[in-house]
């Protein structure tokens, strides 16, 4: 029998320290704890033995042993602290599981299960919850409460796509501001609209435009680029003008800073990075759903009727884009799927049109076109 010295034990039921003699026993299978303080001795046996390295030093070595427990750590809660450095040196060499962090069986299922409930939950809150409670507040919220909350969702965008500061995308020319406006009064003029439209242009090269809650309109300088006729700027206006009066983008932006509080929880993002970030994605994917989007479209030409301007410029807008662009789709058309069904619709509704007028003047046209500069 191999004497390893004294050492301290703990029985894990009392705070009580006992000092005992550590031996090896007959079979060499296990380590005896005896002392006087002991009712019996102490088997210990060496395949069961695990060091605790966060509590180990370089004189003593603290073991524990591998037990079934009632709760998630198989640890034993007695401890025995080495002492000698003959025996702590035998422990460490023959000991091959001495270090190895033992795990319940079922510990990684249960982990797993836990890690699906809750990403269920968010998904659930993200997918189905959001939605609901975005589509109901979209339908009860002050119409001035939603003006002021789309100026606000208007400056995101801003710094979103690069202004530092309020005001530094506008484009802001005399001359182009008046035709831009002159553009909406005949768009608008036939039109009983909820909203008093506010318009304005982002000196950005992407193809795009956007509607904020409240009857906030942006066109981007690079749509004004794309397009060959203020009648096809008009199209894509009443387009933007029918979600606003739906209040879409209203439902997208409280979806967006819903999900965007919930994301920042998770990732720690407490600055409104994530809110700006998933409010500028929403506004410029417009990601509406497919009924929106073909409601928007009748809504759409209605206008254009309305205001006697041809919706042939609404349809041939896609095709001068595809064109354009090639296979390199512009953000208005990946975001806005202009499929063939719609660009038929607009054109069959064009030739059914009659008396139609320019909507601006060539003058206003080149004003607008000038808008940036």
């Amino acid at each position: 029998m191999i004497k390893g010295g004294t050492a301290y034990f703990y029985d894990g039921q009392t705070a009580k320290r006992h000092i005992v003699d550590i031996a090896l026993s007959d079979d060499r299978q296990a380590l005896l704890l005896s002392g006087d303080s002991l009712r019996a001795p102490v088997r210990w046996l060496l395949q069961d033995l695990r060091a605790l390295s966060d509590r180990s030093q370089r004189d003593q070595l603290v073991l524990s042993q591998l037990a079934q427990t009632d709760d998630e750590s198989p640890r034993d809660t007695a401890r025995l602290v080495l002492l000698d450095a003959d025996l702590i040196d035998v422990v460490i060499r023959t000991r091959p599981n001495l270090f190895k962090r033992d795990i319940r069986p079922g510990t990684g299922l249960k982990v797993l299960k836990y890690i699906g409930g809750a990403v269920a939950s968010v998904l659930l809150i993200l997918f189905v919850i959001l939605p609901a409670m975005a589509n109901t507040l979209a339908e009860i919220i002050p119409i001035e409460r939603e003006i002021a909350f789309g100026k606000t969702v208007t400056r995101q965008m801003e710094r979103f796509l690069g202004g530092e500061s309020y005001g530094d995308l506008v484009c802001d020319d005399p001359e182009g501001q008046v035709a831009l406006q002159n553009l909406l009064a005949r768009l608008t003029q036939n039109s009983d609209l909820t909203y008093q439209i506010n318009l304005s242009v982002f000196d950005h090269e992407m193809i795009n435009a956007f509607a904020a809650p409240g009857g906030q309109v942006v066109l981007l300088r690079g749509l004004i680029d794309a397009a060959e006729t203020p009648e096809e700027i008009a199209g894509v206006l009443a387009h933007e003008i029918a979600h606003v009066e739906s209040r879409d983008p209203t439902r997208g932006a409280l979806r967006a800073t819903g999900s965007a509080g919930i994301l920042s929880m998770v990732l720690g993002d407490f600055t409104g990075g994530a809110a700006i970030a998933l409010i500028g994605e929403h506004m410029l994917s417009a990601s509406y759903t497919r009924d929106a989007e073909a409601a928007a479209d009748r809504f759409a030409l209605d206008m254009l009727a309305s205001a006697n301007v041809s919706a042939q410029g609404f349809a041939r807008f896609f095709d001068s884009l595809k064109d354009m662009e090639g296979f390199e789709l512009p953000a208005y058309l990946s975001t806005h799927p202009a499929s063939a069904d719609r660009q038929a619709a607009a054109q069959l509704f064009a030739k059914e049109q009659s008396d139609t007028t320019p909507i601006i003047s060539a003058q206003d046209w080149q004003a607008l076109q000038r808008i940036c500069d």
